[in-house]
């Protein structure tokens, strides 16, 4: 709960001062474009006033941020958590619990594994989405922008701009492949819920023993993360590396 809580904290914060910066910039170009040219003066009587807004917002919350007593960053207290849950298995395998008492704290902690797989993918899937994003918007203006007949100084720079951030965007998607990391998290995540619920429910492939049950899902669970440690790496090599040649 605390984790969740500090993350919307801090994506209040940074969205705010995210979009105060884009509407001060945006407002300026537009003016400094448009000048003795095209009047715009409705258009900032909007603009301006919600961008004073924004900035009041962001500069309260970061206000709040400096003042918070015993303020944790979310990585901080998503490693507590993993430290408490490392201690617990740590205490009970010290205890020399039963085996079968070990999977089943071993099945309580599938809940945060879902949720940090599930978190990963959203992660590297907004990444994706930003650079092609970026690269459609870019590509489209770029085009745009060329095929103006008297193309304005302060376009050609434009021009320049999105060029470099289309090539930029397409290099980084290329290379890193934020979609193929989204798709195998969030396919584990899925895998992994499948098996849990097919073991709390009762049903195929866990409709045996409860304790035969209970090692199945730990053994399917265990195959589900190995196979994405594996592809993982696979994704962390370069690209030489993938095709088998150096």
């Amino acid at each position: 709960m605390q984790i969740r809580i500090r993350k919307i904290q801090l994506r209040s914060l940074y969205g705010t001062g995210f979009i105060t910066v884009f509407n001060v910039v945006a407002i300026y170009i537009a003016t400094v474009s448009t000048w003795r040219t095209v009047d715009i003066g409705k258009i900032n009587g909007v603009a301006i006033p919600l961008t004073i807004l924004c900035g009041i917002a962001f500069l309260k919350q970061l206000s709040a941020e400096r003042d918070r007593v015993g303020k944790k960053s979310v990585r901080r207290l998503e490693l507590e958590l993993e430290i408490a849950e490392e201690r617990r298995l740590l205490q009970a395998k010290a205890l020399d619990f039963p085996v079968d008492q070990r999977q089943f704290t071993y099945k309580d902690s599938l809940p945060r594994e879902l949720d940090q797989l599930r978190t990963e993918a959203q992660h590297y899937r907004r990444i994706h989405n930003a650079f092609q994003s970026v690269i459609i918007i870019g590509s489209l203006g770029t085009t745009t922008a060329a095929s103006l007949a008297e193309t304005p100084s302060y376009l050609k720079w434009v021009t320049v701009g999105l060029s470099f951030a289309v090539g930029m965007s397409a290099g980084f998607t290329g290379y890193f492949k934020y979609r193929e990391r989204s798709f195998y998290l969030q396919q584990t995540a899925d895998a992994i819920n499948q098996h849990a619920t097919a073991f709390e429910l009762g049903i195929p492939p866990y409709a045996g023993n409860p304790a035969d049950n209970l090692a199945k899902l730990t053994k399917e669970v265990e195959d589900l993360r190995v196979e994405q440690r594996k592809r993982q790496q696979q994704l962390d090599q370069p690209h030489e590396g993938r095709d088998g040649t150096v």
